[in-house]
């Protein structure tokens, strides 16, 4: 009865990729930029919901730019729950544009692209982040460079909160988690580490029961007077102390 279930959530899940597809492709040059930012957000609101994933709050999202928010990873989940949360533009790794459909929908809702094995990629990046955090976007980041196994934090890579610096933003630090919405016990569902691939963990998440995908906000810090190691050290002791008040 699971395995029907989780098929049918399936279908429904990749028609919805399909409508956002099309809503891309043709709705979005006619829309203003914050009609598209509520169409994403309402977007990734209803793809939850069809996932059988229940979106929980806490803490206060950034009402406008510019901030960097900063934030734990754990699965490729996370990125719909935080678009739900708060529309925000991402910085994606460069091979996500292109994947089949979701590259799309990624460029589409506004994500910056870094090549992670090119050191001086970095540099680049972080100049458009600048430009767009001046301009009064909302940027995320996820400063472990990869997912994690949810149990602790990987160390914070420094070189993009420099764009922050650069444009005088603050930098909100957040965390986000996964847990079974019957009994509030964290769910290894999600995850997507190691040997793991995209297709598994869709699956065992679809096929899980009903999840929680619990995002806390902290409060936004000043960029006045910081140095970029500094303050990653620093964000990083936020982002673990929000994660132990999400359980």
């Amino acid at each position: 009865m699971r395995q029907l279930s989780a098929s049918w959530k399936l279908l429904r899940a990749v028609g919805h990729a399909l409508g956002g597809w099309w809503t891309i492709r043709f709705k979005f040059p006619a829309m203003t930029p914050a009609q598209r930012e509520a169409a994403v957000q309402q977007w990734a609101t209803r793809m939850l919901a069809l996932m059988g994933v229940q979106l929980t709050v806490q803490g206060t999202p950034p009402a406008g730019g510019p901030v960097l928010l900063v934030c734990n990873h754990l699965s490729w989940l996370d990125i719909l729950a935080i678009h739900a949360a708060r529309h925000v533009r991402f910085v994606s790794k460069a091979g996500v544009r292109h994947w089949p459909l979701i590259g799309m929908l990624s460029t589409g809702a506004g994500s910056l692209y870094i090549e992670r094995e090119r050191r001086r990629d970095a540099l680049r990046v972080v100049h458009h982040m600048t430009d767009a955090l001046r301009k009064g976007d909302l940027i995320a980041i996820f400063p472990e460079g990869t997912t994690s196994d949810g149990h602790g934090l990987l160390p914070f890579h420094a070189n993009l909160m420099q764009a922050a610096i650069s444009a005088d933003a603050p930098i909100q630090p957040a965390a986000i988690r996964f847990a079974d919405a019957a009994t509030g016990e964290t769910s290894q569902a999600p995850r997507y580490i190691d040997d793991d691939n995209l297709v598994t963990s869709l699956w065992n998440t679809l096929t899980a029961p009903p999840l929680l995908a619990i995002v806390r906000f902290g409060e936004p810090q000043s960029a006045y007077g910081r140095e970029r190691r500094s303050w990653a050290r620093s964000l990083h002791e936020d982002v673990q102390q929000l994660r132990r008040e999400t359980f």
